[in-house]
């Protein structure tokens, strides 16, 4: 019988996550449980599921043994504690109150930093593109979102909000304030992709998210800050798996000449 998992299955693979790292490191799990950074901040996140698959109702049915998944995380201690945790903790659990499916983790690999040739302040340019729906909003007077599309003349904003947000977490609020962060949305020849992302499905904290997928992303700051991004996720919700993003071409920053 193949394995089943939940349509909205991020929250689960979320929890999955954060069991392997108190495994690997109790402090891991402490810290990202607790305080994150400064404001709470969770920052890590991951990419959708690849595998073969169909969907029957609110389930996923995976067709082939094989799936795989990447994930990033900005952590203030050093990376292979966290790959210690992978290797120790033999499966990996995606469940709700309607089915269980539980993989094995058969190989870890870590993939090169796609920045490790810049300075850490040298500022760069790179075009991106989601591996997870990248979730904007702003808040309603309820404290709702209003999510936003790419095609909003607000998402870039707050979506460079929201990494001023994170750099303060790291930082401080002054490096945050002064900082060179240029985002801008490009569709190219596709129309961007909606998902609809239930987190906490079927509790009282239910929440209902709304992200996109199948746009680019042209963005430019000091390779310290674009490594949030590269390790946390842009926009909201990426301790839920939304936001992650993968470099398709890092280029050197060229200042525009003012014009005499």
């Amino acid at each position: 019988m193949s394995p089943i998992i939940p349509i909205n299955y991020p929250y689960p693979l979320s929890a999955a996550i954060y069991k392997i790292l108190s495994k690997g490191d109790a402090a891991y799990s402490d810290f990202l449980h607790g305080q994150g950074y400064g404001k709470g901040f969770k920052l890590f996140s991951f990419s959708q599921i690849n595998c073969s698959f169909s969907i029957i109702g609110d389930r996923m049915h995976i067709l082939k043994p094989d799936i795989s998944i990447y994930i990033a995380f900005h952590l203030p201690l050093a990376a292979e504690h966290f790959i210690k945790g992978l290797f120790q903790s033999s499966e990996i659990d995606i469940a709700d109150r309607q089915s269980k499916a539980s993989f094995i983790v058969s190989a870890v690999a870590r993939i090169p930093e796609p920045l490790q040739h810049h300075a850490e302040q040298e500022i760069v340019q790179i075009v991106a593109k989601p591996l997870s729906p990248v979730v904007a909003g702003l808040p309603d007077r309820m404290g709702y979102y209003d999510f936003l599309s790419p095609d909003s003349n607000d998402f870039a904003g707050n979506i460079v909000h929201n990494w001023r947000n994170k750099i303060a977490s790291c930082y401080d609020a002054d490096t945050a304030r002064d900082a060179l962060l240029i985002v801008s949305t490009s569709n190219g020849y596709q129309t961007p992709q909606c998902r609809l992302i239930t987190i906490k499905a079927g509790t009282p904290a239910e929440t209902k998210i709304k992200g996109w997928m199948q746009f680019g992303l042209r963005i430019t700051a000091e390779r310290r800050f674009l490594d949030i991004l590269l390790h946390a996720g842009i926009g909201l919700y990426n301790a839920q798996g939304m936001g992650m993003i993968t470099v398709n071409k890092p280029f050197p920053y060229e200042r525009q000449k003012k014009s005499a």
